[in-house]
């Protein structure tokens, strides 16, 4: 439990010191010649990161969720066979609600890299 608030707390920051350069805003005047502007790459690479991120710890969460109700299951048939067909059914369904825990964090992923309301500002 502590591991994962830090890693928590360590994602959070990651997400604080990048605001500054992905929402800044581009520049009214020109680049003067000889100069580059890298605003699109900074977005593209951070966008990139966060979507690395969201399907990290997206899917960490449904996987152990799933493996614990798996264990569940198992022990539960172990100690009542009779009863099979109704722990089948009940994990089946909650392991169909968990597993869209995961895909609603792969529609925020795909979001970020396609759909970026950044993109606007790159002209």
């Amino acid at each position: 439990m502590k591991k994962s608030l830090i890693y928590v707390l360590l994602a959070m920051v990651m997400v604080i010191v990048s605001a500054p350069f992905v929402f800044a805003a581009p520049e009214a005047s020109a680049a003067p010649a000889g100069t580059v502007d890298y605003t699109k790459t900074i977005i593209v690479g951070i966008s990139i990161l966060v979507a690395g991120i969201t399907m990290a710890f997206g899917t960490l969460g449904p996987g152990l969720a799933m493996g614990n109700g798996l264990n569940g299951a198992t022990n539960a048939v172990g100690r009542n066979p009779e009863a099979q067909g109704k722990i089948l059914l009940t994990m089946m369904v909650g392991l169909a609600m968990i597993e869209s825990l995961a895909i609603y964090a792969l529609v925020i992923a795909l979001i970020v890299l396609y759909a970026n309301p950044l993109w606007k500002y790159l002209g």
